[in-house]
């Protein structure tokens, strides 16, 4: 199993469900790196673009802020022969549509509301397989806390779903970002957060420029950021604050996977979800099996490679599915 595209990849899957168009909303920004060909749901008017590659158990990776389904590239080639892959970019991210805020309020509980609906509208309601990354974990634990029989294994890796452990700081350079004006232009005029995240999130192996190119194609002008920006401004840290209540009732629900198959998959060079948050999933899940690797970063799928890949494998054959 490698985690790098062979050169003549597989055919491409076609398939696609009548409702559905051909092709994601804009051209596909990352070939060859990201040999897939997307499909696309529409809900109240906007158009979420994700992956359905392979047959079998129901994988559902969910990427975070400012990555989209482009982090999951080589995870998804190196499981498509034995798992279904389903791979969502939320609205305002990767190739799904990208609204003003007078038309999507970019909230955790839109997020959430969008990813039950996908996985229903394509009739995916049982035996699910979470992975997880960043703010993909507080959105795929916010809809297990309203599905918990649905979720039948779980993957997080460098994430949180409760909130902010006991010791940690919001970090300043994300503080800016949240509470400045300033941090807002930076991020949105001057591509800052996505720029900065490209460089500096892969540690161990810095990325190469093809693949910074990819995380950054779809974030090409301040329009396709406002969801960047969002997703640092709406960071809950205090009563009050958007989205508080769900990382709360999401974080009181985790008691209900205390027997569910989990694995910890933590890049330890990761200044915001770092040892804090690997401590308080091991605290939440003292059954869960973790893996750290001290040089690798936030973006550990590409700083640790085919090792992190193998071990997301390894715990999917560990943990077959009852049929």
């Amino acid at each position: 199993m490698s985690n790098t595209p062979a050169s003549d990849p597989p055919p491409l899957r076609t398939t696609r469900l009548p409702d559905e168009e051909d092709a994601a909303p804009f051209p596909n920004p990352a070939m060859p790196l990201f040999p897939f060909v997307p499909r696309v749901a529409t809900r109240r008017g906007l158009r979420m673009s994700y992956l359905d590659e392979g047959t079998g158990d129901t994988v559902v990776m969910l990427h975070g802020n400012p990555t989209w389904g482009f982090y999951y590239r080589n995870l998804v080639l190196s499981l498509r022969e034995s798992y279904r892959c389903i791979v969502p970019d939320h609205i305002g991210c990767g190739l799904s549509d990208k609204p003003p805020l007078s038309q999507y309020d970019y909230s955790l509980k839109s997020r959430i509301d969008d990813l039950e609906w996908l996985l229903e509208e394509r009739g995916l309601t049982k035996d699910l397989t979470l992975v997880l990354h960043d703010w993909g974990g507080m959105i795929g634990m916010g809809f297990a806390a309203r599905h918990p029989d649905r979720v039948k294994r779980i993957v997080a890796s460098n994430t949180g779903a409760f909130q902010m452990p006991a010791g940690k700081k919001l970090p300043r350079s994300l503080w800016w970002g949240r509470n400045t004006a300033i941090g807002a232009w930076l991020i949105t005029r001057r591509n800052w957060f996505c720029k900065y995240a490209a460089k500096w999130c892969a540690t161990n192996r810095p990325l190469a420029a093809d693949v910074r190119a990819g995380y950054l194609a779809p974030y090409d002008s301040p329009a396709h950021r406002v969801a960047v920006l969002k997703f640092v401004q709406t960071i809950p840290l205090k009563p009050g604050d958007e989205g508080f209540d769900i990382v709360n009732d999401t974080a009181l629900s985790l008691v209900k996977f205390a027997s569910t198959p989990t694995l910890l998959l933590w890049g330890m060079k990761d200044f915001v979800f770092d040892h804090h948050f690997l401590t308080e999933w091991k605290r939440h899940f003292p059954h869960a099996e973790a893996y750290t690797w001290p040089d690798c970063g936030h973006y550990l799928l590409d700083d640790a490679g085919e090792l992190a890949i193998m071990r997301v494998w390894e715990f999917l054959q560990r943990y077959p599915l009852q049929t």
